[in-house]
């Protein structure tokens, strides 16, 4: 079975696309943090997602770069080549479900006292994709 159910937020709005039969998807990446030893530097995995059809058309409505969400579906890992020569991979998933995590009007919720860090800042150049 191949399955992964992921926790994170947006990392930038998602982008809609339209197939040449009409067909619309949502595509985004979501940044989920790795549980670390308290001190340790804080790690963060990106997984591209796509939404097709009504779960797209939702998720192009409703969510924006920090919102937090969970999403599951089957996951495949992609390599390829950037830009400067550099082998890499990286995760891309299909969203089955998804589920809007964020409190209504706020980008993130207010983290639990145990809660992994903050989201490392990245700049977009640093993304695998």
């Amino acid at each position: 079975m191949n399955r992964l159910i992921i926790i994170g937020n947006l990392t930038r709005d998602p982008e809609q696309r339209i197939l040449d039969d009409g067909t619309s998807c949502a595509v985004f990446t979501v940044a989920v943090n790795r549980r670390v030893a308290k001190g340790a530097h804080p790690q963060t995995d990106y997984v591209r997602v796509t939404a097709w059809r009504q779960l797209g058309e939702n998720v192009m409505r409703y969510l924006y770069k920090g919102k937090k969400v969970e999403v599951d579906g089957p996951v495949r890992a992609h390599a390829y080549t950037d830009q400067a020569g550099t082998a890499r991979a990286a995760l891309e998933m299909t969203a089955d479900n998804l589920e809007f995590l964020s409190p209504k009007g706020q980008a993130e919720a207010a983290p639990a006292e145990d809660a992994p860090e903050e989201l490392t800042e990245t700049d977009d150049d640093d993304l695998p994709f």
